[in-house]
């Protein structure tokens, strides 16, 4: 594993990359990224349509519906990480379109949530999704943003 964290950008069009070039930068979202704790490793952000992200969550959630995100870890340690991230950008501009908020900021709050799962983080009872969520709340408003839970 590489001493290093390398973040990989991958879009599965020119059209979503343009779209995600408008909203941030490469270099912000890599800093979204790091500001999460990961030290070393791989982690993939892949940008999908929404065909893609519904075949995605059909197949490894048996769910028949594309998602805002989806995180594939495939090595947590203390010294390395390693993981795939799938982000439907159709589903993130909806959400932000009926949440009030602006594409940016729901954008940097699911890459700081799938990093996090990426790490071993879930919400799947209470106690977890409080300990997620305050993480979250307080990685984001060191990168300037507000509280995303306030307006969901």
């Amino acid at each position: 594993m590489p001493a290093k964290l390398i973040i990989d950008l991958q879009f599965a069009s020119p059209a979503l990359e343009s779209v995600i070039e408008k909203t941030a930068s490469a270099a912000l979202i890599k800093k979204w990224v790091k500001s999460t704790g990961a030290a070393s490793g791989l982690i993939t952000l892949r940008f999908v349509n929404a065909a893609e992200g519904k075949k995605l969550n059909a197949s490894f959630r048996k769910k028949d519906y594309a998602t805002n995100v989806l995180t594939f870890p495939y090595e947590h340690s203390k010294n390395s990480l390693m993981a795939d991230i799938i982000f439907c950008l159709s589903i993130i501009q909806k959400e932000a379109k009926d949440q009030g908020k602006t594409l940016k900021a729901h954008l940097a709050h699911l890459i700081i949530h799938g990093c996090l799962h990426a790490q071993g983080y879930d919400h799947e009872n209470d106690r977890d999704a409080k300990k997620m969520e305050a993480l979250e709340i307080k990685i984001l408003k060191a990168l300037g943003f507000t509280n995303p839970y306030l307006n969901s």
